[in-house]
Parts: structure tokens; sequence; C-alpha cells
């Protein structure tokens, strides 16, 4: 069964999610965006083996300490979707915008993932959804037998990722959410990017963006 940590980083309360296989030990960074410190702690008190980092977008809060965990471990960065290429390759515009300090010039990943991939984490599997629209690039890691999803910013509880950055785009990303994610199910708890849990169903009833009032 697939365990997890959320370890809210940076000044953006991003929340990456330390995710392990309880069988095996073997675990995962899903978005370390910064305060590497913090998240080596975490990984310390967990008594877990790193094996990979995935990042489900390329915006600067969800990737900032990618590398160095990468180079640290000698573990490979994978994801996001080849079409965040251009996030990736920005980052200190990035950094100047959104007021941080590089950790590293860029983040480069082992390989990029595609729609319907499964990514496994010692015995646990998960699968990638391609959800763009807050990025082109975008993806949701999705564990079906623990009935869990790491959707970064597509959707959060009572709200939906912004698509007023470069190439976001409001109908792809409602096109996303309501095609992608809630035929999944009702039951799926998800960790949004920013922000508490929440679950399909809650979000379904009561999210003013994507409720399923709004799409009868």
């Amino acid at each position: 069964m697939l365990q997890f940590q959320i370890i809210p980083v940076t000044h953006y309360q991003q929340n990456c999610s330390l995710i392990w296989c309880e069988q095996t030990g073997e675990a995962a960074l899903i978005d370390p965006g910064g305060d590497p410190e913090r998240i080596r702690q975490t990984l310390e008190q967990a008594g877990v083996t790193l094996t990979k980092v995935l990042l489900t977008h390329g915006h600067l809060d969800h990737v900032g300490a990618a590398e160095v965990f990468a180079e640290e471990y000698q573990i490979p960065i994978i994801g996001p979707h080849i079409d965040d290429t251009f996030w990736l390759e920005q980052l200190d515009m990035q950094a100047q915008m959104m007021g941080f300090s590089l950790l590293t010039p860029q983040v480069r990943p082992s390989r990029f993932v595609a729609d319907n991939e499964v990514i496994s984490v010692g015995k646990c599997s998960l699968d990638v959804l391609h959800c763009p629209g807050h990025t082109p690039g975008h993806v949701v890691l999705v564990d079906q037998q623990s009935r869990l999803a790491f959707v970064g910013d597509v959707l959060f509880h009572g709200s939906i990722g912004r698509t007023d950055f470069p190439r976001g785009d409001h109908r792809v990303l409602l096109q996303s959410i309501t095609t992608k994610l809630w035929p999944l199910g009702d039951d799926i708890r998800f960790v949004p990017g920013h922000g508490p849990m929440s679950t399909f169903a809650h979000e379904r009833a009561h999210n003013p963006f994507v409720a399923d009032k709004n799409f009868g």
C-alpha cells in the first residue's frame, strides 16, 4: 500500500509529497519545490529509500529542489509531459517573477512522461494522466489501489488552477478535470499543489468552477 506525507515548502506553501511503498520502503518525492533541508529531515524520519523525483509540471515552486535531490541521491527526475519544456527552460525568469532564489540554474528530467504511462514506486503503481490547462504539460499521478491522486495545480479544494500564465487555457483545464479526473470515481482523495486535501465527490458537489450543476 502506498503511504504519503505532505511537506509544505517555500513561501508559496507548495505541497511537496513524500510517497513510499509500505512493503519495500522505496520512495519518491512529488514536486520538491524548495526547502531541501526540510524535505531531508522528513526523509530521515520516515526511514525510506528515495529512488526518484516526480514532477507534475514545470513551475518553479514545484521543481525548485528537484535537481538538488537528483544529484545528491543519484536518482532520476521523471516528468512532467514534454509540453512543459519551455517552463523548465525559464527558471531564471520564474525566479524573478515569483521571488525565489534559484537552488540550481536548471532542471533536467531524465525523461518526460506520456498520458496513460505507469510509474512504479516499489510495488505500488502510479497512473499518469496528461491534464493540460494550467500548463500545457501538466500531469496528474493516481494510485488506484489507495484511491489517491496527486493533482498538482489542476484542482484545489474549492478552486482550480490559474490559466493566465503563458499557454494556459481555461477551457482545456475544465475539460481535463471533467473528462480525465471525474471518471476515476467520486471516492478519490487528492493532494493538491497548495492547500488542504479534498475528494472528487466534494469538488463535484461544491467547487464553483467544476461542480456538476454547472455542466448539466
